[in-house]
């Protein structure tokens, strides 16, 4: 079982300073994929970054600009290009002049990935590229690294805090709930290997986009890890027993799950069912998809 951590005390557009260097504002967007809201995270002081700026919402800029009154803005840091991460960090640039960093959408096919319900942003192009990792962005005080963590979206990029140890990771690890791996876009096997790579750094502490911090981050990501490969061997069990095709098998495999979330889950269990193919395991009667019919190799 995943040791959830989902206890988080906040107040919408009210910052919090959460750790020596960060502090965090929350978009009032809460929903079956976003929580309680998008966590806009702000590192330093004086000349500070901003992470995941959030969704278009004035009132949310509105709280960003006033928790950095007297102070300014150098870096808008994205995670990725989804609709509750990534809309806002134009209207910042426009009030602020910061530099946006990040990496742009690049998969062919990649709209129908989406599943969240407040869509993409696919109008989403950083100023700098980040695409890759390994970049050093720094200010007075405060040192962030881009990880690129491709899965949950090809784009993906989490920021490592040298000072604290910690990793902002965007929608990669969430303590509240698992990451959706919707292709074409999104991909296991980089989510899987993504994940390995996080765990090897040994941070300290991570910050989700959404939900409060993973502070025991070695068992929670052994357990995210282990998680993905129960829910493997619960697909290969349903090609055993019989059923063949994807959207048989999400009401059964997600029978506790928000039905909201099912057409997630469906696009996750494509991206295990993308992942055997790959590996041999899983053969596809014609393309990959949900409409497949699957059987064992």
């Amino acid at each position: 079982m995943i040791p959830y951590v989902r206890e988080i005390k906040f107040e919408y557009g009210v910052c919090d300073q959460v750790s020596p260097l960060i502090r965090r504002v929350v978009a009032n967007n809460p929903g079956p994929f976003t929580y309680l809201g998008t966590g806009t995270y702000i590192i330093g002081r004086g000349e500070v970054a901003v992470v995941d700026p959030g969704p278009d919402l004035p009132a949310h800029l509105d709280a960003i600009l006033a928790a950095t009154a007297g102070e300014t803005i150098t870096h808008i840091l994205i995670t990725h290009h989804h609709s509750d991460h990534s809309p806002l960090a134009g209207p910042l640039k426009e009030k602020t002049g910061a530099t946006i960093y990040g990496c742009a959408v690049e998969v062919p096919g990649a709209r129908d990935s989406v599943i969240t319900e407040a869509d993409a942003d696919f109008g989403f192009a950083p100023d700098i590229s980040l695409c890759g990792g390994g970049q050093i962005l720094s200010g007075p005080g405060w040192t962030v690294e881009a990880i690129a963590t491709p899965g949950h979206t090809s784009n993906h990029i989490c920021f490592a805090l040298k000072e604290e140890n910690a990793l902002l990771s965007g929608d990669h690890i969430m303590g509240w709930s698992t990451t959706v791996v919707s292709p074409p876009d999104g991909d296991m096997t980089d989510y899987m290997n993504s994940l390995e790579t996080v765990k090897a750094r040994e941070f300290t502490t991570l910050w989700p986009t959404h939900g409060p911090p993973v502070t025991e981050v070695t068992p929670f990501i052994d357990a995210y890890i282990a998680h993905r490969r129960d829910r493997e061997a619960q697909v290969l069990g349903a090609l055993k027993g019989g059923q063949t095709r994807i959207k048989d098998m999400v009401p059964v495999l997600y029978a506790a799950v928000d039905t909201r979330l099912h057409p997630a889950a469906a696009r996750s269990v494509l991206g295990h069912m993308i992942d055997l193919v790959n590996r041999g395991i899983v053969i596809a009667d014609g393309p990959a998809d949900l409409d497949a019919d699957y059987r064992l190799a």
